[in-house]
């Protein structure tokens, strides 16, 4: 049996201190522990089911693809997922009176329910992750971010 190459715990010197590594490192990290929060409500409640239900409750009802495009959910997915949803009752379509060919979404009493829930998740997964910052640290943190996305 050959032997075992020991690999360091750290990335290499010319990659840890790279933002775009530290960027997809907090990502995948963030990701992985709201993929845990969320599978731990047991329904199979996703981060993208969380963007369209706050989506929703935030700006009423609304037309699938503008949905899709103001959560981020592709909009070849948007179909797929609300159908999860529906399926669950956390959501209502209806036949768009003005284009019968386009659906209205909805949120109802039983989503914006669940979305307190999955709010509790996010909020308790962004602690872990923000744990090591200040307060002031954290909203520092937070306009960068903002600025990169160019979300101001």
């Amino acid at each position: 049996m050959p032997d075992q190459v020991m690999r360091p715990a750290t990335a290499p010197s010319r990659v840890r201190d790279r933002t775009t590594w530290l960027i997809s490192r907090n990502y995948e990290r963030s990701r992985g522990l709201l993929n845990d929060g969320f599978a731990a409500g047991g329904d199979g409640l996703r981060s993208y089911h969380y963007r369209l239900l706050a989506t929703l409750e935030e700006w009423g009802p609304v037309g699938q693809a503008d949905l899709g495009r103001s959560s981020g959910v592709d909009r070849s997915d948007v179909v797929a997922v609300l159908g999860d949803l529906e399926e669950r009752g956390l959501v209502g379509r209806s036949t768009n009176p003005s284009n019968r060919r386009r659906n209205i979404v909805s949120i109802t009493a039983a989503g914006s329910a669940r979305l307190r829930d999955l709010d509790r998740v996010v909020d308790e997964v962004q602690e872990q992750v923000l744990a090591p910052l200040s307060a002031a640290e954290r909203r520092q943190l937070t306009r960068l971010l903002r600025k990169l996305a160019d979300l101001d």
